[in-house]
């Protein structure tokens, strides 16, 4: 597949097969990621490759925010919301979280650390797209909270960028995507002059 083609035909895919993903085929998605590109070469990205019981640390760090975030956390309601987040890492064999870790440094722009790790997980995407695999990107509030931090070991100024969801799909995603022509959000600019008036 080449690259126009593997862009084209990415869909996420959220219903994937308990089947086990190839250890070769999870190394070659992370080295994916870790080809995106980054202002001074700062890889920036960290993964973290959960399978088995390990899908359980995202889980209870799911379960965790939930229960932060409940109104009455040792309510009936709390624990449902709770045990609901703990099983939702189960719904693929393999979960990848991605973490942005910004260098400090004068010359380093944080936004810029943020956008390569966006970066690497659209390398990560592409991959497993190109390798027959179905994958997802989510995230949502309780990626960005602390206490997903305070799971995964991550510094104050790290924070999770979200959940690459991994496995064998279930069926083939449909191909009947839409998206706006570029040329209704495109300015082309040939001569000098102020843009938007």
């Amino acid at each position: 597949m080449n690259i126009s083609e593997a862009i084209r035909t990415r869909r996420s895919v959220g219903k994937v097969t308990q089947e086990d993903v190839p250890v070769k085929h999870i190394e070659q998605i992370l080295e994916a990621g870790t080809w995106a590109p980054n202002h001074r070469m700062t890889e920036p990205w960290r993964f973290f490759v959960l399978r088995g019981e390990g899908r359980q640390v995202l889980g209870e760090a799911l379960a965790d925010v939930a229960r932060a975030n409940a109104a009455d956390p040792d309510s009936p309601e709390a624990a449902a919301a709770m045990e609901s987040a703990r099983t939702k890492p189960m719904r693929a064999p393999v979960v990848i979280a991605v973490a942005v870790t910004p260098k400090e440094h004068e010359k380093v722009i944080e936004l810029e650390e943020y956008g390569a790790v966006f970066a690497a997980i659209q390398n990560m995407l592409l991959e497993a797209h190109g390798l027959g695999l179905g994958a997802i990107w989510r995230t949502g509030e309780p990626t960005y909270h602390p206490k997903m931090n305070e799971h995964f070991g991550l510094g104050t100024n790290d924070k999770m960028l979200g959940f690459i969801y991994l496995g064998v799909p279930v069926e083939q995603p449909q191909q009947n995507a839409k998206r706006k022509p570029f040329e209704g959000l495109t300015v082309w600019v040939d001569e000098a002059g102020p843009l938007g008036q």
